[in-house]
């Protein structure tokens, strides 16, 4: 009977302090020391939305992750977007021990794009472009930006679909081990790594990293055809075994667990959007920010201030900030063609907006190209009858992020100008053969983005 007692008291002090952490994380949606969004109706409501979705997604981290038995989680589905997320990406995450060995089976749909041979005319399709990366920790869990520091975190290897071997039939295997067996030629991705780090005094230092977590990106273009890949993970040595059962002790770790996720990850991308990204002010003093008003960055690739940045991408941000009858219109110049290209619009709690249901993003095989080779955006609260449209949903700022994925870096980067204009003048800044979209058009690019988010996320 005393073991029932104390096991009923222990649960319910972790159930107690669990909703003590979700009460902290809760306070970061109008704390203004903080680093909130401005604290206006809508912020407000999407903030409670936001802090819900780390609760949704920190359930699954806090009871499923299990290195012994891992498995593809949804790092970012639609209930819980974060970390100004790709629309075109499915997200996913399983946790692993980077001492042992792990066999990553998967299959894909036709994926003769990934050889850069024409696609084929008709049928299923694997995503765009797909990577996967083995890291020693997972972003935001620290609660501070210290962690972004490469002394903390790391990539200890990866393998994009440029480079995978795969079979005739679409079948493929990844291995993922501390390092390469002797005599093994086929996929594989290092699960340790010594990476090299400068410490503040100027010393130069080789830092060990395991792995604790597979990450794997699947990047879709075509909506319409594309599918994700069947994938299925499992430690070697570790088949057809099975876990313990649950017990009172690691039920309490795992509920105060969950909410300590919740609370460092909040209160980290708050901090991240609004210290590293400047998106309120400048706070390095350099009489700039590093995410410029209705303008972008200039293209690069990832670094401390991008965070849990995919290694591939070339980036480029910016916040617009929008009036009624105001636009933006973006151009970009691409002289090294990329395997992806993205745009997509989100809030300030860095959420994609609803790309199922809203023209909120586009990527290179939405998207048309001018005659003149360039490839123009237009970003307006409601809809101009132009291709390439970005819906801001009504938000009236948001973060703007756009994409390019190389498997090598390239010779030249791409270049992005913007131009903020009335909305009734957008033509005027367009081409003069650019085209009309029609209302029924512009419905049956929603209906196609609604069966593919359907298909993405299915629950069946």
């Amino acid at each position: 009977m005393a073991a029932k007692s104390n096991a009923r008291a222990d649960l319910r002090a972790a159930w107690d302090e669990m909703l003590a952490e979700l009460a902290r994380a809760r306070d970061a949606i109008d704390d203004p020391q903080l680093y909130p969004p401005p604290p206006n109706d809508r912020n407000l409501a999407e903030g409670y939305r936001y802090v819900l979705g780390f609760v949704y997604g920190a359930f699954e981290r806090a009871f499923g992750e299990d290195p012994n038995f891992p498995y593809f989680r949804r790092s970012i589905p639609p209930i819980h977007k974060s970390t100004i997320d790709n629309a075109d990406n499915l997200y996913l995450t399983a946790r692993i021990d980077g001492s042992g060995m792990y066999l990553l089976r998967g299959k894909a749909q036709d994926c003769r794009h990934w050889r850069a041979e024409p696609p084929a005319p008709r049928g299923r399709k694997a995503p765009q472009y797909a990577i996967f990366t083995a890291i020693s920790a997972y972003t935001g869990d620290t609660g501070s930006l210290a962690e972004l520091n490469p002394s903390v975190t790391a990539n200890t290897g990866m393998l994009d679909s440029a480079k995978l071997l795969v079979d005739a039939d679409g079948s493929f295997t990844i291995l993922f081990a501390p390092q390469r067996p002797d005599g093994y030629v086929g996929n594989f991705i290092a699960t340790k790594a010594s990476v090299p780090w400068t410490k503040p005094d100027g010393t130069a230092v080789q830092l060990e990293h395991t792995a604790q977590y597979i990450v794997g990106r699947e990047l879709f273009g075509d909506w319409e055809r594309e599918d994700a890949l069947e994938l299925q993970l499992a430690r070697v040595g570790a088949e057809g075994t099975h876990p313990r059962p649950l017990d009172p002790a690691t039920a309490a770790a795992q509920m105060r667990h969950l909410g300590e996720i919740v609370n460092h990850q909040v209160r980290f991308w708050n901090q991240y959007y609004a210290i590293l990204l400047e998106t309120y002010g400048d706070m390095n003093g350099d009489g700039k920010r590093f995410m410029p008003r209705n303008d972008l960055n200039p293209p690069l690739a990832p670094s401390a201030q991008l965070g849990a940045a995919q290694a591939t991408n070339i980036y480029s941000g910016g916040v617009y900030e929008l009036g009624e009858n105001e636009a933006l219109i973006i151009e970009e110049r691409i002289p090294v063609p990329p395997l992806y290209i993205g745009f997509n619009l989100s809030n300030l709690w860095g959420e994609s907006f609803d790309y199922a249901n809203y023209t909120s993003s586009l990527n290179g095989c939405q998207a048309e190209h001018d005659a003149d080779g360039g490839l123009r955006f237009v970003i307006a609260h409601r809809d101009p009858g132009v291709p390439n449209w970005l819906d801001t949903t009504g938000q009236p700022e948001g973060f703007m992020g756009l994409r390019w994925v190389y498997s090598e870096p390239p010779s030249q980067l791409p270049t992005v100008t913007v131009q903020k204009v009335a909305f009734n003048a957008i033509r005027r800044h367009l081409p003069a053969k650019t085209r009309t979209v029609s209302p029924e058009e512009r419905r049956n690019q929603i209906r196609i983005r609604q069966e593919h988010v359907q298909r993405r996320y299915r629950q069946y």
